[in-house]
């Protein structure tokens, strides 16, 4: 009975990490390993409502014709994340095409898509796409309930800057969410028929730490990942001068400020790079003190052909918790490699501090409960937490 509980609970932690997962991923503009679709061009390969395994682009550069790729639509819906497969690579770019239209994204206004615009690519197997039935109308589910909670909190604090915030509410809720089973199954399952009053209940002071250095890496995190990416420039290549910065005579350049702005109070190392052709950066590496802008100069180069062309830089930035040259030692190895080890400093030391000062044992308060089944007792939970 012991086993059968703790692997519902195992699911259970499973089920959550993949909603928070699919959450964080549409608000970051990042898949995080998982992602899903919500239309039907896709069709049969994955269904409306379908997930789907994201591979991020900087664990996987390679992309090849029959890839399905999640990138940043220019013109498609408006623009945003869409989800379609590679048809064609051309000297321009990609062609895509959902599975279910009868023409490419390119015969329409959507321009070829740039290796640039790509952030994830579908697991397959075999050639074949892992699909994961009605992931997507989970996360949009919880998605609705937490926009309702959120909305409630906002009626009861007098204000709508409460409306916006909705990472916060994401992650605060999950871990609510994640505190319960982990207490569920901690408690057994274990029922009473009459009120009693505990006056030893234990919750293992580790399990709270390690959600509080889970919140606070997840933050870190955040902090780093959101403000990058990449960043295009549309220039047009004139055979006359123009004021206007991307209309540059053919052959001729332009230069243009490019802040890096940190809204925080711990200094940012950022990276600037070209990622396509015709642009320049300098310098390429610049420390952005707490709450200050430092600009770097961005210098467009237009083809001796009029035309319109789009060119591309990526930035990546890190919280300045490690030496200048560490985190650069770490960015030449890999992108993500200063993230890691930064994310690490801040959440390992906050866990042994914890340990230090209030130890490994159990942690006992005093509840008066009645037995009550679970769904009413994550109710009276959450009530009580955004009361």
């Amino acid at each position: 009975m012991r086993s059968i509980k703790t692997g519902a609970a195992i699911i259970q932690v499973l089920c959550l990490c993949a909603i928070l997962l699919l959450v964080v991923g549409s608000i970051l503009g990042q898949p995080m390993l998982l992602s899903y679709v919500e239309t039907g061009s896709m069709e049969p390969t994955l269904e409306p409502g379908d997930g789907f395994i994201a591979i991020p682009l900087q664990v996987d550069s390679s992309i090849d014709e029959g890839d399905v790729v999640v990138f940043r639509a220019e013109e498609l819906h408006g623009g945003g994340l869409t989800t379609h497969r590679i048809v064609d690579d051309t000297e321009y770019g990609y062609i895509t095409r959902g599975d279910a239209n009868p023409f490419s994204d390119q015969s329409g206004d959507e321009p070829p898509v740039k290796h640039q615009q790509i952030v994830a690519k579908a697991f397959q197997i075999n050639g074949n796409t892992v699909s994961i039935p009605h992931l997507g109308s989970t996360v949009e589910l919880f998605h609705s309930i937490l926009s309702i909670i959120q909305r409630q909190i906002a009626l009861l604090a007098g204000t709508s800057s409460l409306a916006g915030n909705q990472l916060s509410a994401y992650l605060f809720f999950s871990s609510t969410i994640l505190w319960y089973v982990v207490e569920e199954w901690r408690s057994g399952g274990s029922k009473e028929q009459s009120r009693v009053t505990k006056r030893a209940k234990n919750t293992n002071i580790r399990v709270l730490l390690i959600l509080c250095s889970l919140l606070l890496v997840i933050g870190a995190t955040m902090a780093m990942v959101v403000p990058a990416g990449s960043q295009q420039y549309g220039v047009v290549s004139a055979d006359f001068t123009s004021e206007r910065p991307n209309t540059i005579p053919m052959g001729e350049s332009k230069s243009r400020a490019y802040p890096v702005g940190n809204g925080g109070v711990i200094p940012v190392i950022a990276y600037i790079e070209p990622a396509s052709e015709g642009i320049e950066v300098e310098p390429q590496e610049v420390r952005v003190e707490g709450r200050s802008v430092t600009n770097a100069t961005v210098t467009l180069h237009a083809p001796p052909e009029t035309g319109y062309y789009r060119r591309f830089i990526v930035e990546h930035r890190y919280l300045a918790l490690l030496p200048q040259p560490v985190i650069h030692g770490l960015y030449q190895m890999h992108p993500w490699a200063p993230i890691v080890a930064i994310d690490a400093l801040i959440g390992v030391p906050f866990y042994l501090m914890g340990v230090t000062l209030l130890g490994t044992g159990p942690v006992r308060w005093r509840t008066s409960s009645r037995d009550t089944s679970p769904a009413v007792r994550l109710t009276r939970l959450v009530r009580n937490i955004y009361r």
